[in-house]
C-alpha cells in the first residue's frame, strides 16, 4: 500500500485492515486479464443480489400488496397527455387511492404502464419517469406512439426491473477483455498496472485564463500533456468543475472532440451546462425523460428539433400513421382489390418510416460531427447513435463514485482517458456484501490515484471557512488543501448569534436516545432534533425571512429526515421553508449551503454507529457548509471510534464544543 494512503486515511489502516484497497493492492501481480475476469464474476455477484432484493420486493404479486410496499401506483386518473420533445408521448397521471403510503418511484426509474381493464389480460408498455410530486407522476413512454389499451382505463404503474446497465457493463468487460492490437487493449494496459503512461510537453504553451489558479492549470497542463491517461483528484470547493470545462475549452480549440461522462445524470446536466455556458457546442445525448429540463435544448432531440428538415419528418410521420390506420381498416372477408390496396398501404407507409429513419439518421451523424462535446451519463455512452463514434478524449468525472465496469464503457470509446473526482467521497452503492468484501466498491480512479502518485490535486478551495475545512483537510487531504481568501474567513455576521464557523453540539448526558422505524429499521433521534430547531429558530429570529441565508439540514438516517422534514413543515412559515432544505447525505452530494446542520442520530450505551462508519459520506456531510456548520451528537457514543474521537479532539482545539445543555436551558 502506497504510504501517502494511509497518512490521508490513517484509522482505515488501524479500524479496518481487510478493507478492499488492501485485497486490491495484494492482487497487483495478476494480469489484466485476470483482473477482468474477476471484475466480471463481481458483476454478476451485484446483479444476482440486485435482483433477489428487487424479486423480494415484488413477492406476493396481488396490485393491493405492490401498493402497499409503494412499487405499484393504482388506479391512475390521466391529467394530461401528448408528445414532447422528440415526438415522445408522455402521460401525467395521478394516483387515486393509498395517496399517503410512501413509494419508491423516483425521476429516471423504469416502470411498466398497465391496464387491467380486459379480464384476463394484463397489457404493458414500458416508460421511464420524467418527475414525482406528491400523488402526480409525469412518465414518457419508450415508444413511438401510445399504446392501443390507454383508452380503456383501469391504468396502473409497476416499479419494473431493468436489466439494460449491467448488460452494458458486461458487454464493456468483455469488449475491453478481448480487445487486441488497438487503443483500447493499450488503455487497458496502462490502467491496469501492465504499461507506464507516457506525457508529451506541448508545442504550444498553454496560457491560463485569470480565474483559473496554479493547482488547477497544473491539472489543466497534465490534461493537455498525457499520451494516455491523466488523473485530477479534486477535493470539495476546489473547482473541478470549472478546471474540466477549462480544460474541455482549451481541447475544442485544438479540434479535439470530447466525450465527457458520469456516473449521473445529474452530474452530466450540470457539465453539459457549464460547457454550453462557455460557448462550446455540446449534445446531450440519453432518455430525455432522464435530462434536467434546462438543458433540453442541448440534448439531441433538442438539436434535432431546431433542424429545417424536421417539419417534413413530421409530415411524414403523419402521412405514415395514416396510411397504417386505413390498412387496418379492411376486414379479414375481402377480396383479391382490397387485399392490394391494403398492401400498397402498408408498403407505403414502411417506405415512408424508411425514409424518415434514413433523413434521421443522416441528421443524427451530421449533429454529432460538428458537435465540439458529446455528454452522456456512463452506461449512456453506450447509446446505438455513438456505436460508430470515436472521440480524442474522453472525461469521466465523479469518478470516484463509478462502478469500475461502468468506467470501461466510455473508455473503449476513446483514444485518451482523463478521470478526475474524490475518493474521498461518496463511494458507489453496492449492494451484494460478497462482491463488497472482495473489492467491488473501489472504484478505477481509486486504485489509479493510490498508484500514481502524480496525480494533479486541486489544492484551492472556494466554499468553506477555514475552519469547516479543517477536520477534513487534516484527516484526508494530508493537510494540503488551502482556503481561498474570499472564504478564508467568511462567517454570518449576525448580531447577537455566535459566529464561529464550527459548533458541535454534545448530547451526552441528556438521554436522548436514538430510536428505530419499526417499518423501515432506520434510525431516528426526536430530541436531536429539538436542539436544531431552538438554534434554527435564534438565527431566523436575529434575522427575518427576508434576510436568511440558504441552509440545509442532513442525517444519514432516512427516518430523521422525514421526521425533520415533518418538523419544518409543522412549526416554519413557508417563507422560512423555502430557505431550508432537508435531505440525506447522498443527495447534497454535490451542492452547498450557507449553515449546514447534520443530526448524527446515534445514541446508545454499546456504542454502536453502523452507518456513521462510512467516513467518505461523513466527508461530504461536514464539507456542504459554506459559513456555519452545526452538528450535533453524542460524544459518548461517537467517541469510541478513532475518526469521531479525532473529530471531538479537532472541536476542543478550535473552541468548536457545546453542550446540548447550552440550548435546553433557552
Amino acid at each position: 500500500m502506497p504510504p501517502s494512503f494511509f497518512v490521508s486515511f490513517p484509522f482505515i489502516a488501524k479500524s479496518n485492515p481487510d478493507s478492499g484497497l488492501i485485497v486490491y493492492f495484494c492482487r497487483l501481480m495478476h494480469t489484466a486479464q485476470e483482473q477482468l475476469s474477476k471484475l466480471g464474476e463481481l458483476l454478476l455477484m451485484e446483479r444476482e443480489e440486485d435482483f433477489n432484493q428487487f424479486r423480494a420486493l415484488i413477492a406476493g404479486t396481488g396490485i393491493g400488496q405492490r401498493q402497499e410496499k409503494g412499487i405499484c401506483w393504482y388506479p391512475l386518473q390521466v391529467k394530461e397527455s401528448g408528445f414532447g420533445l422528440g415526438e415522445y408521448p408522455y402521460l401525467v397521471v395521478e394516483r387515486m387511492r393509498h395517496r399517503d403510503v410512501p413509494h419508491q418511484f423516483k425521476p429516471g426509474s423504469t416502470v411498466q404502464l398497465f391496464s387491467d381493464a380486459i379480464t384476463g389480460e394484463h397489457p404493458v408498455a414500458e416508460a421511464t419517469i420524467h418527475y414525482v410530486d406528491n400523488n402526480v407522476m409525469k412518465i414518457i413512454l419508450n415508444g413511438d406512439d401510445f399504446p392501443e389499451w390507454i383508452d380503456n382505463g383501469k391504468l396502473g404503474i409497476d416499479l419494473f426491473y431493468d436489466e439494460r446497465t449491467f448488460k452494458e457493463m458486461k458487454k464493456a468487460i468483455e469488449q475491453v477483455s478481448h480487445a487486441t492490437q488497438n487503443r483500447t487493449a493499450e488503455l487497458r494496459e496502462i490502467l491496469l498496472g501492465e504499461k507506464k503512461r507516457s506525457f508529451t510537453p506541448l508545442e504550444k504553451p498553454y496560457h491560463p485564463a485569470p480565474h483559473i489558479n496554479p493547482s488547477q492549470e497544473a491539472a489543466i497542463q497534465q490534461i493537455l500533456s498525457a499520451e494516455d491517461i491523466a488523473v485530477i483528484h479534486g477535493p470539495p470547493g476546489t473547482g473541478k468543475t470549472t478546471t474540466l470545462v477549462e480544460a474541455i475549452k482549451v481541447l475544442s480549440d485544438m479540434h479535439r472532440q470530447v466525450l465527457v461522462c458520469a456516473p449521473s445524470n445529474a452530474a452530466v446536466d450540470l457539465l453539459a451546462e457549464k460547457i454550453a455556458e462557455a460557448g462550446i457546442n455540446v449534445v446531450r445525448i440519453g432518455n430525455i425523460s432522464r435530462v434536467d429540463e434546462k438543458i433540453m435544448q442541448l440534448t439531441l432531440d433538442g438539436h434535432l428539433a431546431s433542424r429545417p428538415e424536421m417539419k417534413e419528418i413530421k409530415r411524414m410521420r403523419r402521412q405514415a400513421e395514416e396510411f397504417y390506420k386505413m390498412a387496418g381498416k379492411y376486414k379479414r372477408s375481402f377480396g383479391p382489390e382490397e387485399r392490394e390496396q391494403r398492401k400498397l398501404l402498408y408498403q407505403e407507409a414502411r417506405d415512408l418510416r424508411n425514409q424518415v429513419r434514413t433523413i434521421e439518421g443522416y441528421l443524427i451523424d451530421t449533429i454529432l460531427d460538428r458537435a465540439q462535446v458529446v455528454a452522456a451519463t456512463l452506461v449512456g455512452a453506450a447509446n446505438p447513435v455513438l456505436n460508430k463514434k470515436r472521440f480524442d478524449v474522453a472525461i469521466l468525472d465523479e469518478a470516484a463514485q463509478a462502478l469500475e465496469p461502468a468506467a470501461w464503457i466510455p473508455i473503449t470509446k476513446a483514444d485518451k482517458i482523463v478521470m478526475a473526482g474524490d475518493p474521498f467521497q461518496l463511494p458507489p452503492t453496492i449492494k451484494s456484501a460478497r462482491a463488497q468484501k472482495e473489492g467491488f466498491h473501489i472504484t478505477l480512479l481509486e486504485k489509479l490515484i493510490n498508484k500514481w502518485e502524480d496525480a494533479a490535486l486541486l489544492r484551492t478551495q472556494y466554499r468553506m471557512n477555514t475552519l469547516i475545512m479543517g477536520f477534513s483537510n487534516e484527516v484526508f487531504y494530508d493537510n494540503m488543501l488551502e482556503a481561498h481568501p474570499q472564504v478564508e474567513y467568511h462567517d454570518l455576521e449576525i448580531a447577537g448569534i455566535d459566529n464561529h464557523a464550527l459548533e458541535f453540539i454534545d448530547t451526552a448526558g441528556c438521554g436522548f436516545e436514538e430510536k428505530i422505524n419499526p417499518e423501515s429499521r432506520s434510525y431516528y433521534n426526536p430530541e436531536e432534533y429539538f436542539i436544531i430547531g431552538r438554534h434554527l429558530t435564534h438565527i431566523i429570529e436575529n434575522l427575518g425571512a427576508s434576510a436568511l441565508p440558504d441552509m440545509g439540514i442532513i442525517s444519514p438516517y432516512k427516518a430523521q429526515v422525514l421526521m425533520i422534514m415533518k418538523e419544518i413543515k409543522d412549526h416554519f412559515t413557508a417563507d422560512h421553508r423555502r430557505r431550508i432544505e432537508v435531505d440525506t447525505i447522498d443527495a447534497f452530494q454535490g451542492q452547498e449551503r450557507d449553515i449546514i446542520y447534520i443530526s448524527m442520530v446515534r445514541s446508545n450505551e454499546k456504542g454502536e454507529i453502523g452507518f456513521l462508519s462510512d467516513y467518505r459520506r461523513m466527508n461530504v456531510a461536514m464539507t456542504r457548509a459554506r459559513k456555519k456548520l452545526v452538528i450535533i451528537g453524542d460524544s459518548a457514543t461517537l467517541g469510541n471510534v478513532p475518526f469521531y474521537a479525532r473529530f471531538l479532539d479537532y472541536c476542543d482545539r478550535t473552541s468548536s464544543y457545546h453542550s446540548a445543555w447550552e440550548w435546553m436551558a433557552l
